[in-house]
Order: structure tokens, then sequence, then C-alpha cells
């Protein structure tokens, strides 16, 4: 069995994005309230993995959980890129006519706009998880009261699906991140191939360093599929840049990642992995 780390409980994408991912393997979810908790967990439990999203394709980036990611000595092991569609549910008894507010975490709610605008009597409020929005609803019988989340979890939680499919783009995916203590990476690897990097480096405050970097990588003929910098505390005007590389031979990248190092100021590897599957 496969212990599982995540932000959020039973029936939040994190839970399906798990179960797609280590699909076909008993899989015990260790349910976090925030991410912060789920890295404390697995930094004191090595034999622990974590899942944790990082991007979005309507929203971004997590910019905190690259801040996160890089604190906690964690390594990448894998990843999986989840359709996220929206249900909307309430309690068994009660219809649209009964309806006074919605509840859901707000990327969730801003990626319903749409939706929400035919419905402008309902009160909108935020909440810190998805399912957790439905889980409280049943658990304290909030009549009036409707959630904004999978619709997997109208089963766990006993409520009802009024309709699926509301959010406003249809394109809209979630890429999330396995994560393992550094002890256990390698044997998790060498069950799936390697493809895929990611990297996050610092460069020196000159002319043309970034261009220089992205100049070896094209050389090797490695995908740069993402870069995202974030800026470094108390270095005014400086940053940190985070990218995702994929590759056809690990030889070749393995070259270009020693050609790169003394370009750096600093240069960290997060985790090379299989490139993640896309399930809807």
């Amino acid at each position: 069995m496969k212990r599982i780390a995540i932000q959020g409980i039973k029936g939040s994408f994190h839970d399906i994005a798990a179960h797609h991912f280590f699909e076909n393997e008993e899989v015990e979810l260790v349910c976090c309230d925030t991410f912060e908790e789920m890295f404390a967990k697995l930094k004191g439990q090595k034999d622990m993995l974590g899942l944790m999203a990082i991007e979005n394709t309507i929203a971004g980036s997590l910019l905190h959980n690259y801040e996160l990611l890089r604190d906690s000595g964690m390594t990448i092991v894998g990843e999986h890129k989840l359709r996220i569609s929206h249900s909307i549910m309430c309690l068994p008894n009660e219809s649209w006519e009964d309806l006074t507010e919605v509840n859901s975490h707000p990327v969730a709610l801003m990626q319903c706009r749409q939706f929400l605008t035919k419905h402008p009597g309902l009160k909108v409020v935020e909440v810190v998880d998805t399912a957790g929005a439905a889980a409280d609803i049943s658990r304290e019988q909030r009549h009036g009261h409707a959630a904004i989340c999978h619709r997997d979890a109208a089963k766990i939680y006993n409520m009802k699906v009024l309709q699926e499919g509301i959010e406003t783009n249809k394109h809209n995916f979630t890429r999330f991140l396995v994560l393992a203590h550094p002890e256990r990476a390698t044997a998790i690897r060498n069950t799936r191939p390697i493809n895929k990097a990611s990297l996050v480096f610092t460069l020196p405050h000159e002319e043309g360093s970034l261009s220089a970097i992205l100049s070896v990588l094209s050389f090797y003929k490695l995908n740069l599929t993402k870069i995202q910098s974030l800026p470094i505390i108390g270095q005014e005007w400086q940053y940190m840049f985070y990218i995702d590389l994929s590759f056809n031979e690990e030889k070749r990248y393995r070259q270009a990642l020693n050609a790169i190092s003394p370009l750096t100021r600093e240069l960290k590897q997060l985790g090379i992995y299989e490139d993640g599957k896309q399930t809807i």
C-alpha cells in the first residue's frame, strides 16, 4: 500500500489525481489542511509520498508551491495532468429553488464565473477546499447551501448533483507533482521511464546570462516546456528561474546539465521523472 499525503480531503481533485497516477494500486490518503502541513508530514515520514498541484492551464502557476518544494528537500518522481470539471451539488432533499449560497475554493469559483453570473441570487462564499465545502454542508445540514466541486464528492458526502460541467473553459487541466524523500526516489524512478526534468537556478546579474542557458539547452536538443521566474527576496530585481525540460535521451540531458552548471550561480535539480499522462 502507498501512503500519499495531499492537501484536501477525500473527493478533492488531489484525491482523484492520486488515484489516477497510482492506478490499480492500493492507496491510503493522508489528508492535510495546507501544503505546509503536507510537507511537514513528508519530512517526518520517509516512506510517505506526496501529491501537489503546481499549475493550472487557466489560473497559472501556484507560485508558493514552487517555494515550498525548493525548500523542502523533496524530489519530484512523477506528474499527472487532470481535467478539472466542476459540478454544483446540494443536500438530497433540496433543489435550485431552495439555494441561497454557494461555497467553494476561490480558484474553482473563478473557473465557474460564467455559470455563477447566470445565478445572481446565489451568495458566493470562498472556503479552503472544494470537497470540503460539500463535506461541511452535509455534516452540518446547511439548508440552502450548495457546493462546487468534483462530482465524485456527491457520493462520498451524500449530496445531490444539480448540474455537471459548469466550468467556463472545458480545456481546464491541473498539473500535479508526485513527491518523495530523496532516499526513496531512485526506487520509484526505476519503475517508470525517465524523459522529463525540473530545475531551479539563479544567474549572475549580467547581460545575456539567461540567453546563454537557453542556447546550451537548444544545442543539446532539449525541449523547454516551461519557464517560471520568482523574485529573490532581499535581492531587488534578481530572480530564481524554474524550468521544465523534456528529452529523449537521459545521457544528453546529463551533458546539458553539466554544461549549464558553470553558467549559473546556483543550480538544483528538483527531479527527473516521466512526462505525465493526461486524463479527463
